[in-house]
């Protein structure tokens, strides 16, 4: 009889979280899913209540593993990476909501610190560019704005976290405070060449060491479940931050190999191996992961809206009643009609990084009508993904030959296909789309023994379906044209609007 090694992962993301048990094969046995609330209390704010992840994971994780006849051998954890979370180190109790990675509050504070000279300098030792998007400017917010957190702060009182270290504090029972390599690089206060905390980087955001947490590797001991939590004591194996994790689920393990994740945003992801190629297109120099003490780096280009587009169309519009719809309508009209939309609700990614731009669409006549405008939400994200393998390989010297790609978004075989045609590369699609939650399982069984090395993940990964380019060139080439076009249009009404 065939032993079967069971391995928990849980993938908290930006609108849900996922709890699923993974054989040692890769095959998902149970899974559970469970949405959360967003909120939006001002224009570029987002918001979420750290209590609602929590019960969340809680409710997600308890229900896989009633269905499960054995404990599982560890746990890995993947998360939404920059959203922050500060809590009381006695209590447990956050001090106010999380701050999403999406939000842009600290536009202001990041352009001081801008005018101050300090971008080139921030960039050098984090490998990322001066951006609310990262961790540091909220922390600094959160410290400002709730009364009496800078001073418990400093006291030693208060403990920052992204969702990874919040959930390792409670799974835990308020034992473990750590993160890892990869969730560090987040933050814009991780140095990725010396791989600590620096201190240069806490002056600059004025942030108080003793928040902190340890950072391990992706792979390490952090610690084991508190019985009165799950019901049993159990190894926590890995902490990694999500497209860090589908990285490994895709088995790009390999310098040169390229992912790109399609969930709420889209997060392409190319494996550079032991350097940190510092980029020319304002992509990101960030940790793939860190195991046995040796750090792999990768290139990643950041598109903020791709499924969350989707889910504008269905929850502000009333477009659609699911998500799945839009395939249907893009396949119904023999082309875009010249309708774009840049969907820069919360400013513009790489290799833009507008936070000023906001969303626009462009081209419509009175014969537009809901088809075109859910296309040309899919094509927005084919459109920007083409920029980011541009500038990718313009960054490394050489083109990008494959695409792997994962993620909710990319089921919808109408917007994959698209993808092929207009970034003129192969994309490959695996058999299993969790695969972040399974890169975090993964790298989780690693730790725990399960597997013997990288190798045993690299060859585990399996293919569902390709889709082979087939565009005419000149239709691809007008197309892109025309969005990089639109592009510019909506950076130039920002701007006209805050001259305004």
């Amino acid at each position: 009889m065939t032993t079967i090694t069971p391995i928990l992962a849980i993938d908290q993301g930006t609108t849900s979280s996922r709890a699923i048990v993974f054989n040692d094969k890769g095959k998902a046995l149970h899974v559970a899913r469970q949405e959360f609330p967003q909120q939006y209390p001002a224009d570029g704010w987002v918001e979420h209540d750290p209590e609602a992840i929590w019960s969340s994971v809680l409710s997600v994780t308890r229900k896989v593993l009633s269905q499960t006849d054995q404990p599982p051998a560890a746990i890995g954890i993947t998360n939404q990476r920059e959203t922050t979370v500060i809590w009381d180190r006695d209590s447990g109790q956050p001090i106010c909501n999380a701050i999403v990675w999406q939000d842009r509050r600290t536009t202001d504070v990041c352009e001081s610190l801008r005018n101050e000279g300090h971008e080139a300098d921030i960039t050098a030792r984090t490998g990322l560019l001066l951006d609310p998007y990262f961790s540091a400017s909220k922390i600094a917010w959160m410290l400002d704005h709730v009364d009496g957190a800078r001073a418990r702060a400093v006291a030693g009182d208060l403990a920052f976290g992204t969702i990874d270290t919040f959930l390792l504090w409670r799974l835990t029972g308020g034992r473990v405070h750590a993160t890892d390599a990869s969730n560090a690089s987040r933050t814009a206060l991780f140095n990725i060449h010396k791989q600590c905390w620096d201190a240069t980087l806490l002056r600059y955001f004025d942030v108080p060491e003793a928040i902190l947490p340890q950072v391990l590797d992706t792979a390490d001991h952090f610690g084991t479940t508190d019985p009165e939590v799950l019901g049993a004591s159990i190894r926590v194996g890995a902490l990694v931050g999500d497209q860090q994790a589908a990285l490994v689920g895709q088995g790009c393990l390999q310098p040169g190999m390229l992912k790109s994740t399609y969930g709420t945003g889209c997060f392409a992801m190319l494996n550079t191996g032991g350097k940190a190629h510092e980029s020319r297109h304002r992509l990101l120099t960030t940790v793939g992961y860190r195991l046995n003490g040796k750090t792999t780096y990768a290139l990643e280009g950041s598109i903020f809206m791709a499924g969350a587009s989707v889910q504008w169309l269905r929850d502000a519009l009333g477009l659609l009643d699911s998500a799945e719809q839009t395939a249907a309508l893009a396949a119904s009209l023999e082309s875009n009609d010249g309708v774009y939309l840049v969907p820069a609700f919360t400013g513009l990614g790489a290799p833009h990084w507008n936070p000023h731009a906001r969303g626009t669409l462009l081209g419509m006549t009175r014969a537009t009508g809901p088809a075109h405008i859910a296309r040309a939400a899919l094509e927005a994200v084919c459109y920007q993904s083409a920029e980011l393998l541009e500038a990718m390989a313009d960054d490394v010297g050489k083109d990008v030959t494959t695409l792997r790609v994962d993620g909710g978004m990319v089921r919808n075989d109408w917007l994959t296909q698209y993808l092929a045609d207009i970034t003129k590369t192969p994309v490959e699609r695996p058999a299993l789309l969790e695969t972040t939650a399974l890169g975090a399982a993964r790298l989780a069984g690693l730790e725990a023994g399960v597997f013997n090395d990288l190798a045993d993940l690299q060859h585990a990964w399996v293919a569902d379906q390709a889709f082979i380019p087939s565009m005419d060139e000149s239709k691809r080439q007008s197309r892109l044209s025309t969005w990089r076009r639109a592009v510019k249009v909506a950076i130039g009404f920002a701007k006209d609007s805050c001259n305004g």
